[in-house]
């Protein structure tokens, strides 16, 4: 692989062991996927904060990091396993926040923005049309390549942290045209809204792998049901890029030639979206926000609860910048009001949410639907906020 004179002195160590470390990185990746040369990034999104999911190796890992690099480009870390600021009121263990904070604080020791969040689209990292960047959360991925139409291959957490601190990334996969292509042409042949975007999602994940698939849709989708959709190829598949006609903004030159169809019938979805709960039990927790919700999402579950009393106990997860919004708009201490939670920081997949005594979680996310069984080994029903949570 072909390195500048500059990336030569970053491999040679010629500033500092941190950043020789992390081009050995970029280049063994490199080497592996056959890549020619490496490509400069705008911005880097990072996965591997939690301790749920790092462990001590992975604390021990960026720690050393931090005392010898700093981040060359803005970069926002995913979703870490409790509130940072709420996390006793919620339940969390005292032993396990320490190590968690600790993993945060080396992150910002790096110059990285501790808004610890999968949708850092909403809190200022917006990348433009065409732009590189090292991304790895896997639903944002699938949203700054297809809604915003920059370019990122799914970044492991250790990828994405090097491609930060050198503020490069190897040149292979979606950051090339070839690889922007469609494989399949979804026609949905249904009106659909809210979670059936979630369901469709897991249904084509499941059918397309890690291929690029082109939806011609009834409906044209709000940003929040993109987000849905994308989050639900991305955990079911390995989806890192999806088309919609009309709507995102490479579709016009996604299809090249004959590809496979598909059609999905209003039946599937809902075959999908039962098939999404592994009980028929009412939720004890609901945890709504996977990926974090926006502040239209708040605005809506505000409007529901509003002058309620609610029975199960409900988290509403999201980023601090949004509830920083959300206080604002009211919509906070309307949800707080009815008995609900604004949770930051931290989602159902990362947190151990299996140690705090519920037994049966409700998501209106295919994503959180298809991880919370394996990752917190509790049974989980997927449905609409609305018919989750119960009222007293």
């Amino acid at each position: 692989m072909y390195l500048t004179k500059e990336e030569e002195k970053m491999y040679d160590g010629e500033e500092g062991p941190a950043v020789a470390k992390c081009m050995e990185i970029l280049v063994a990746l490199g080497n592996i996927y056959k890549v020619e040369k490496l490509v400069d990034i705008t911005s880097a999104q990072i996965s591997g904060v939690s301790y749920k999911t790092i462990g001590d190796a992975g604390l021990e890992f960026v720690e050393e990091l931090a005392r010898d690099a700093h981040v060359r480009v803005p970069s926002t870390l995913n979703p870490a396993g409790v509130d940072l600021k709420t996390w006793r009121e919620l339940g969390f263990s005292e032993e396990f926040t320490r190590k968690q904070l600790k993993i945060v604080e080396a992150y910002q020791k790096m110059g990285i923005s501790t808004t610890c969040t999968c949708t850092p689209y909403l809190v200022g990292n917006v990348p433009v049309f065409g732009s590189h960047i090292a991304w790895s959360e896997s639903s944002a991925v699938c949203y700054a390549n297809s809604v915003l139409g920059a370019r990122t291959n799914r970044e492991g957490g250790p990828g994405a942290l090097a491609a930060a601190i050198c503020g490069k990334t190897a040149e292979y996969g979606y950051h090339l045209d070839e690889a922007r292509k469609a494989c399949l042409l979804v026609e949905v042949d249904a009106d659909i809204k809210n979670s059936d975007y979630g369901a469709l999602g897991y249904l084509v994940g499941r059918k397309v792998g890690d291929g690029v698939p082109y939806f011609k849709l009834q409906n044209l989708p709000s940003t929040d049901e993109l987000k849905w959709l994308g989050a639900a190829l991305a955990s079911s598949g390995a989806v890192a890029l999806y088309h919609v006609e009309g709507v995102t903004p490479e579709y016009r030159t996604a299809l090249n030639g004959e590809v496979e169809h598909v059609s999905i019938e209003r039946s599937e979805i809902d075959e999908a979206r039962q098939k999404l709960s592994t009980t028929d039990k009412k939720p004890d927790l609901v945890c709504l926000g996977c990926p974090h919700s926006s502040l239209e999402d708040l605005r809506k579950i505000a409007e529901f609860v509003v002058d309620k009393k609610i029975k199960n106990q409900l988290w509403v997860c999201t980023s601090i910048s949004v509830k920083a919004a959300a206080d604002r708009m009211g919509y906070t201490q309307v949800i707080e009001n009815a008995g609900g939670k604004i949770v930051c920081d931290t989602c159902m997949v990362v947190a151990p949410i299996e140690e705090l005594g519920f037994d049966v979680v409700g998501v209106d996310s295919a994503k959180a639907a298809n991880y919370v069984p394996n990752m917190c080994g509790m049974d989980v029903v997927f449905n609409d906020f609305q018919k989750l949570i119960e009222f007293e």
